[in-house]
């Protein structure tokens, strides 16, 4: 049985940090910034949701690296929404610890499927039928 995105500690992580964004941003009045944050925290746990849904370890593997990559994108972000005062200093402070936590953990699921991609391919290269 495959495992659920939504059992994945790093999915709840992501998918909280994305609620708390789009609570804490909806009544900015600059749209533009407050959309591009809120479309990239989302982007974090769809692309961990949409990576288990694949059908191979490689995609799989993609989908997690774009959504490190989206985690990236949103601490850039808080950076200049602090810095511009969108952002609460404090709460900011908290969130982008948050994603560095969220690299880390995809970080550490990329790589175990990184070895079970190589396992698999091992296992399949080095079978010999009798």
């Amino acid at each position: 049985m495959a495992m659920r995105f939504e059992n994945l500690e790093v999915w709840k992580v992501s998918a909280r940090l994305a609620s708390d964004l789009y609570k804490a941003t909806k009544d900015l009045k600059d749209w533009g910034f407050r959309d591009q944050l809120t479309r990239a925290a989302l982007s974090i746990s769809s692309n961990i949701a949409e990576g288990f849904d694949r059908e191979s370890q490689a995609d799989c593997i993609k989908f997690l690296v774009y959504a490190k990559s989206s985690a990236a994108e949103v601490r850039s972000q808080l950076y200049v929404g602090v810095d511009v005062g969108f952002i609460a200093s404090e709460a900011g402070k908290q969130w982008i610890e948050k994603t560095v936590r969220i690299a880390a953990m995809l970080t550490a699921l990329i790589k175990k499927k990184r070895e079970f991609e190589k396992a698999a391919k091992e296992e399949t290269s080095t079978y010999r039928p009798n």
